[in-house]
């Protein structure tokens, strides 16, 4: 039976810490990588070799992958399963009516076997219940995104509050078998510190940290000690272009995991 206001960490969630994302860009891959075969491939599972020991979960961004047609669908496959038992969080933003939502939520956690996935909620209750009525499962909901879209929708003041607080407010209360969380960028440092306030147990998935113009130890000092994953993907991926990159990419990593475990 499905139960209703679950308790948080009812199932396993990645520890705080770094998310390397694996998005993945032909154009942008280290000049070692470019024109090689299966180069999608061997530069992530590369990567995943080199900061497994400081990565708190990887994340899978799916249309990085899908932009490629079949070859990156099979380079998708392959990156999940160079991820082995490490976390995984599926980056797909998935939500639509229940039964495409109950496929989409097979696709991710019975064939890709993510751990986690994240869902937009825009169409309401029952296109984000097919997905966390999967047991042992996170879901993350769209809260307040980093995009500077966020301003067209999330913020809209309805009833004093902005919108994104009356959605992570409501989606708590949907039944759910497996966890719930939500997405909240590290380019609101301000409004992250005060979601911590009323959401002070609740996991949050960080993203935004780097290119996108989030700063790790300011967004670490808004978080506060709640549990959160800290997403950096271009910021890490692509700081390298030369030959050392995948050494340039762990000393990166290094560096990233000893500002999130400071806290």
């Amino acid at each position: 039976m499905i139960r209703r206001h679950a308790p948080y960490f009812a199932i396993m969630i990645p520890p705080s810490g770094l998310c390397v994302g694996l998005d993945l860009d032909r154009s942008k891959l280290p000049a070692p990588y470019r024109g090689q075969p299966h180069d999608l491939q061997r530069f992530a599972c590369d990567v995943i070799d080199a900061v497994r020991p400081y990565a708190a979960c990887f994340k899978i961004n799916v249309a990085f992958y899908e932009q490629y047609g079949r070859p990156g669908i099979d380079a998708m496959y392959a990156v999940r399963e160079h991820c082995a038992e490490s976390y995984v969080i599926l980056d797909a933003k998935r939500g639509d009516i229940g039964n495409t939502s109950s496929a989409y939520a097979a696709a991710a956690f019975d064939d890709l076997k993510a751990d986690a996935i994240t869902v937009a909620p825009y169409m309401g209750r029952d296109s984000v219940e097919p997905f966390l009525a999967w047991e042992g499962k996170m879901v993350y909901v769209l809260g307040l995104t980093s995009n500077p879209g966020s301003h067209d929708f999330q913020r809209r003041m309805v009833d004093g509050k902005p919108l994104y607080e009356h959605v992570m407010h409501t989606a708590l209360s949907w039944e759910r078998r497996g966890d719930i969380g939500f997405v909240v960028g590290a380019t609101n440092p301000m409004e992250l510190a005060t979601l911590r306030k009323t959401f002070a147990d609740v996991p949050f998935l960080i993203p935004g940290i780097g290119t996108q113009g989030g700063d790790a130890a300011s967004t670490l000092q808004a978080n506060g000690t709640g549990p959160a994953v800290y997403n950096v993907s271009r910021g890490l991926l692509y700081i390298d272009d030369g030959a050392d990159c995948i050494a340039s990419i762990t000393h990166e990593a290094q560096r990233l995991h000893g500002i999130l475990a400071s806290r």
